[in-house]
């Protein structure tokens, strides 16, 4: 029997949400999570993993971020990742930080002075960039949105990003860094040697994270794995006409799609409402989403608020296997706050309304809000 759009839509839904586990399975079962700063009316990492995770409280990641056997890294965009996804993107030699110049190395000035921190930080153990520019006065440099950055702070971002240093842990959201230390292959083609492999393995992680995905959502996305591992770029071409010839695909709608020979496509979408982050797996790929929900979603946070159609962080609204609305969400006078959209006319389906309040009663927990 053909696969269906009805079949895909539900294979994403119930693929994506496993039986909620304890914290450290959940992010080890995902291997990255994308973060995002905006509270609205929580961070998107502790929105996305809200629904995975038993019991999880705003705030958990970050409060217990040591005891994880994570690492915050770019990966196709900037998370967290595990140890062994850390692993197959690592050494970056001197590649910078993601931007127009990712994969190019650095100048020799930007090498010496990479060097002297480099020794400060393992001098002092753990630094707060506070201390290293209180040390080194670096100044100022253009950021990658073209307004002015501590240099301070660049550099320990592409520092950070090279493997050089690692994150410890936050102190109201910045980032507190040590020294990390890498054991030198033994002949420099040893690490290229295993290009195609670490590749493929990487490949495998975006898919089973995002998939069922469409021919040109895997094509971006493994497009994306230049910021993982620049010193590979020129090699993910071949990588993603590997993947395309392994994995599992369908022709739906005149469109070819793709997810893992493991998977089996599956139905039966649990009877719940589900508020989703902006960048949760099942929303991030907003041309996927178009496909399977027949509207356009948008994330506004940085559109004018005279444009906004939906609102400054609306979260797409999942009654079983559909997305029929939004909704945006706030903590005011300690009491959570909500407004909703539809896409076409709300539904009166009793279920619908009952499940909607089990979900905004699990957000009340979720932010501590349950007095």
């Amino acid at each position: 029997m053909p696969i269906t759009l009805d079949d895909l839509r539900r294979f994403t839904v119930a693929r994506n949400f496993f039986k909620p586990t304890t914290l450290k399975r959940a992010l080890h079962k995902m291997d990255f999570v994308q973060a995002d700063p905006i509270r609205a009316p929580a961070r998107a990492q502790d929105l996305i993993l809200r629904h995975r995770v038993t019991n999880y409280h705003a705030g958990d990641l970050e409060r217990r971020y040591a005891t994880l056997d994570i690492e915050e890294d770019f990966f196709v965009i900037y998370g967290f990742v595990t140890k062994s996804l850390h692993a197959l993107m690592h050494p970056r030699l001197e590649s910078r930080v993601p931007s127009k110049d990712v994969g190019l190395p650095w100048p020799a000035a930007q090498r010496k002075r990479a060097q002297l921190l480099l020794e400060f930080v393992r001098e002092k153990g753990v630094v707060h960039p506070r201390e290293v520019d209180e040390h080194f006065s670096h100044g100022t440099v253009k950021n990658y949105w073209g307004g002015s950055s501590n240099a301070t702070t660049h550099l320990l971002d592409e520092m950070h990003y090279r493997g050089l240093l690692r994150v410890m842990w936050r102190e109201k959201g910045i980032r507190i860094y040590s020294a990390r230390e890498y054991d030198p292959p033994s002949n420099a083609g040893e690490v290229y040697a295993s290009a195609a492999a670490r590749l493929d393995a990487l490949v495998d992680i975006v898919v089973r994270i995002y998939a069922p995905l469409p021919g040109p959502s895997l094509s971006s996305l493994v497009g994306r794995l230049r910021f993982a591992v620049p010193q590979w770029r020129k090699e993910l071409p071949r990588a993603l006409q590997r993947a395309k010839e392994r994995l599992s695909h369908a022709r739906v709608d005149g469109g070819d799609w793709y997810w893992a020979k493991e998977d089996a496509v599956r139905d039966a979408p649990q009877e719940s409402v589900r508020l989703l982050a902006p960048f949760d797996p099942v929303v991030r790929d907003r041309a996927r989403f178009q496909l399977l929900w027949g509207w356009e979603y948008r994330f506004e946070a940085y559109t004018p608020a005279r444009k906004r159609k939906l609102g400054y962080y609306a979260m797409p609204l999942l009654w079983r296997d559909q997305v029929i609305g939004w909704g945006n969400l706030s903590v005011k006078a300690g009491a959570l706050d909500s407004e909703f959209g539809y896409v076409g006319s709300q539904t009166r389906d009793r279920a619908f309304k009952r499940e909607l309040e089990a979900e905004l009663d699990r957000l009340r927990v979720f932010l501590n809000l349950e007095s």
